[in-house]
């Protein structure tokens, strides 16, 4: 059973499109997105000249391009990244292009998350020296793009000054901060390196709610603008919801009830901060914090089921409401008791809790779909191994213990008549033993894993030149019988072709010293026929009437037409014409080859 393809959704290439460019040029990507959609509407609408709002996307465009060159050359891209914004910032005051304010005052989203990236990437691989001279460089080209576009549309008063050199500050640590962390490479750094790299991918796996957090976080830094330093402990609220909403997949359970707490802090100093009117609350709670409560009570239904997290949701639905009833009726300003709203309110929240419980449960069914198709997977490779085990184990141990109880025989029954011979098959008997403990060491040790590099599975004995084992395999003779043989082979066989060829002619001849009665002579023909390798094994002897040497398992011959049959080949087994027994195989060389080429 193989597993099945993932489905073709939207879901999965975006997914697939993420992990191949990375989140950070997503991230990217989205944000050049939305301004660009942004600047067009803005550039088209009735409000001051049309089409002069266009004027912000060469610098745009510019960033973008060494945010990206960042990832490669780091100095130099952050470099041209501080001239750039001093020159967008120029060529933006002297054409009068009304700039717009995101997370900084009339810098543009895309700008932010280009210098985010710059500044991370020169902190993290350039010299410490050259970090801090390029970082000094962004962080003046942001300072003259903050107060040079200002001046442009009449001045900044204090207030947004203050404001702007606090988030410029905060963005400022959020860069630099990680990126010198990741820099430690010295053993006591080891630990944290391995931590920020779990970090990094449950990030990863929670790309689609950082995206969702990260615009809404954006809405809320420009609204808090507009409050004063009154929306400072709201938005502070806001961070620590979207940090315990990535973080939540560790432990949801306990990130419900954070998140809960933090709502809950929330609800309960908006009144006081008076901000019902002036901060972004749909329903009585920010952006960010919906999106956060919905995004852990997806991973808690997504880890632990809908039987075990409703206590838990229940909680966080009871604080929700709370916030609804404080801070929902903004005119007034006072409790919202009106039903209608209350029962409106309610449907949206109940509607935001069944979407949020329906993607979570989703998610938990694909997730027990995918430990199915690994359990079937793991299941499948230890039951392989344990066959190919098996028929090495038979193929090599069954073949010297063969002979080894074949000389016994023979010398018990000529020990009276001839004593020499009795001591010649001890002699026998000994180097066969031997063999046999020296395969099973061979054995044992590509089983722990100490066999030379290069060799296949259990590849005891079998050399690049199946002819020359072949010839030792029948001069050992370790099967009690005469063997002849006709080998017509080229030199360039394939090698599991080859390997294979070995154990089926091994265990033929096994057989017939085990199973042919009374014979003296066996024969052994390998030869290339077309895009096949011919492989008979034949004896005169007569079937015995009782037990052969060392009893008889039963599995030779599936083991050899488990080999065949992994080769796609066929195999025949039974009596022959003069009533001696006969064994044939064909080995396809093409397909094997083919194999190897895809391999």
């Amino acid at each position: 059973m193989t597993a099945a393809p993932p489905p073709n959704t939207l879901y999965t290439r975006t997914a697939a499109l993420v992990r191949r460019i990375g989140v950070p040029a997503a991230v990217l990507f989205a944000a050049l997105l939305f301004d660009v959609v942004f600047t067009t509407q803005a550039a088209l609408d009735e409000h001051g000249p049309r089409f002069v709002d266009f004027g912000l996307l060469p610098g745009i465009f510019a960033m973008v391009a060494c945010a990206l060159w960042a990832q490669k050359r780091a100095a130099v891209a952050g470099a041209t990244g501080a001239a750039v914004l001093v020159f967008s910032t120029l060529f933006i005051h002297a054409f009068h292009i009304p700039p717009y304010s995101s997370v900084l005052p009339k810098v543009t989203i895309t700008e932010v998350v280009a210098g985010e990236l710059m500044l991370y990437y020169v902190t993290r691989r350039a010299r410490a020296g050259v970090a801090f001279c390029v970082v000094s460089a962004l962080t003046v080209g942001c300072l003259v793009a903050v107060f040079g576009r200002y001046e442009s549309v009449g001045g900044i008063d204090s207030g947004a000054a203050y404001q702007a050199m606090l988030f410029g500050l905060l963005l400022l640590l959020g860069a630099v901060v990680p990126a010198i962390a990741a820099r430690d490479r010295s053993p006591k750094g080891e630990p944290r390196a391995r931590k920020l790299n779990r970090v990094s991918q449950l990030a990863l796996g929670q790309w689609p709610l950082i995206g969702l957090l990260a615009f809404a976080l954006l809405f809320e830094f420009g609204y808090t603008y507009s409050s004063t330093a009154r929306g400072f402990p709201i938005l502070f609220c806001s961070l620590v919801a979207a940090v315990i909403a990535v973080l939540s997949p560790r432990r949801p359970a306990d990130a419900v009830l954070g998140i809960a707490g933090v709502l809950l802090l929330s609800a309960v100093v908006t009144p006081l901060l008076q901000l019902r009117s002036s901060y972004p609350m749909p329903g009585g709670v920010p952006f960010v914090q919906v999106i956060a409560g919905m995004g852990v009570v997806v991973n808690l239904t997504r880890a632990r089921g809908l039987s075990a997290s409703w206590p838990r949701v229940a909680v966080l639905s009871a604080v929700v409401a709370l916030g609804a009833i404080l801070n929902s009726n903004q005119p007034a300003g006072n409790l919202q008791t009106d039903p209608q709203t209350l029962s409106i309110l309610a449907f949206a929240a109940a509607l935001m809790l069944g979407i949020s419980i329906a993607v979570g449960l989703m998610l938990r069914s694909r997730d027990s779909e995918r430990t199915t198709v690994v359990q079937s997977a793991v299941s499948e490779a230890q039951t392989a191994e344990r066959m190919a085990l098996a028929r090495e184990l038979h193929d090599i141990v069954a073949h010297h213990v063969t002979g080894i109880v074949v000389q016994a025989q023979a010398a018990r029954m000529m020990a009276e008549r001839d004593p020499q011979i009795a001591v010649e098959a001890m002699g026998r008997i000994e180097n066969a033993g031997v063999e046999a403990l020296a395969a099973m060491r061979r054995l044992v040790r590509s089983m722990r894993g100490d066999a030379p590099a290069g060799s296949s599975e259990f590849s005891e004995q079998a050399t690049t030149d199946l002819g020359a084992d072949l010839r030792k395999l029948v001069e050992g003779a370790n099967h009690g019988v005469p063997t002849s043989m006709h080998l017509d082979l080229p030199p360039d066989l394939p090698h599991e072709v080859g390997r294979s060829a070995l154990r089926l002619v091994q265990e033929s001849l096994t057989n017939v010293g085990k199973h042919a009665s009374g014979a003296t002579d066996a024969f052994v023909l390998a030869e290339v026929s077309g895009p096949e390798l011919h492989l008979r094994v034949t004896d005169n002897g007569r079937e015995r009437t009782q037990r052969p040497a060392g009893g008889s398992g039963g599995y030779g011959l599936v083991g050899m037409r488990e080999r065949v049959a992994l080769l796609k080949g066929r195999l025949s087994a039974g009596r022959g014409p003069d009533g001696g027994w006969r064994v044939e195989a064909w080995l396809p060389l093409a397909a094997t080859e083919e194999a190897e080429g895809d391999e």
